[in-house]
């Protein structure tokens, strides 16, 4: 039985990043229990707590999934919108 590695598999996609035009935005000062939701379900996993407990989130590697748009909403989230044309995600199959 073969097993498949998340973390190789997304390294074999190409992202766009529009660096003065992020597609999502997060709102100041987010509730840190919503923040803990996408931590745990980022596929991406670009919601991040450092050791001192500091949040961190980069919407480079984004998987344009909208995970956090459905969990969070706007309770976390002052903007998400898909990337402009050809910025984002670009999909390969390997």
């Amino acid at each position: 039985m073969s097993t498949v590695n998340v973390d190789v598999k997304l390294g074999v996609n190409k992202f766009f990043v529009d660096e003065g035009n992020p597609h999502i935005e997060l709102v100041e000062n987010p509730d840190l229990a919503e923040f803990a939701k996408l931590e745990k379900a980022c596929p991406a996993g670009l919601y991040k707590r450092d050791e001192a407990g500091n949040i961190h989130f980069d919407c480079a590697g984004c998987l344009e999934c909208g995970t956090c748009r459905i969990l969070c909403g706007k309770t976390i989230l002052k903007k998400w919108e898909y990337p402009q044309g050809t910025m984002g995600v670009e999909y390969r199959f390997g």
